[in-house]
């Protein structure tokens, strides 16, 4: 047990410190956070102030699309590169459980989505200080954007196994994550009721990270929404251990 935690802990090291060792993961912070500021904070997008309510419903609204984007542009390259600069044939035969490499590499990612995603803080301030909120659904909130973070890169980490070109990956995740979009959002659903049967509605909805993440942005903590994150992520991060295999194998 303590060599598999020394094992990802070195892993994760390694990838987090890759990240800053360019200027890409400051530039991607800040496009981030002037994203999520610009989608909030419009009058035309976000109205925020329109709403006249102390919550950060405009906020978390957004994350799903934003997201959309900017985690695959993170994750297509954690095995993409790999293959490109040729030190995939390294990591497969270096003494370490490929699952390690995989873990290790996935939290390193994982770590830095969240780490842009708690600089947004001032906007948290910024509703206390203009209104009295209810902390509960932002405090979900969070919760339910980094678990939908961790969905969409575990997804952009399947692509990327999967193919040596980044841009490849980048585009195979985000048709994916825009099918797990999709499958829950409202007005789709609206229209596919009209002509399937509500159990078959349902049970497409129930597979849409939409579905699961509304639950966190209304303040509900259900362990079955935290369940269907963590099943997504496992799967996807299994199918990363199964395509590097038989990649090992060839």
């Amino acid at each position: 047990m303590n060599q598999t935690r020394s094992n990802i802990w070195c892993v994760l090291k390694r990838e987090w410190k890759g990240y800053f060792a360019t200027p890409v993961a400051f530039v991607f912070i800040v496009i981030f956070l002037a994203l999520i500021g610009f989608f909030t904070f419009s009058s035309q997008l976000g109205q925020f102030f329109e709403r006249e309510e102390a919550s950060l419903s405009s906020f978390f609204t957004w994350h799903p699309w934003i997201y959309l984007f900017l985690v695959p542009s993170v994750g297509m390259r954690l095995w993409s590169e790999e293959r490109r600069q040729g030190t995939m044939e390294l990591l497969l035969t270096m003494p370490v459980a490929p699952w390690h490499t995989i873990v290790g590499k996935f939290l390193a990612s994982w770590a830095f989505l969240a780490l842009a995603l708690l600089l947004t803080f001032p906007v948290v301030f910024t509703t206390g200080y203009l209104g009295d909120p209810d902390y509960g659904p932002i405090v979900c909130g969070y919760i339910g954007s980094i678990f939908l973070a961790g969905g969409y890169l575990a997804v952009s980490s399947m692509t990327s196994a999967l193919t040596r070109n980044q841009v490849i990956s980048f585009i195979l995740s985000v048709v994916i994550c825009l099918f797990l979009i999709l499958a829950g959002f409202p007005p789709v659903t609206d229209m596919l009721i009209q002509w399937a049967p509500g159990w078959l509605v349902d049970t497409v909805s129930s597979f849409s990270v939409m579905t699961h993440f509304f639950s966190f942005q209304r303040g509900v903590l259900d362990s079955r929404d935290i369940i269907f994150f963590l099943s997504l992520i496992g799967f996807c991060l299994f199918t990363t251990s199964v395509i590097l295999r038989s990649l090992r194998t060839n």
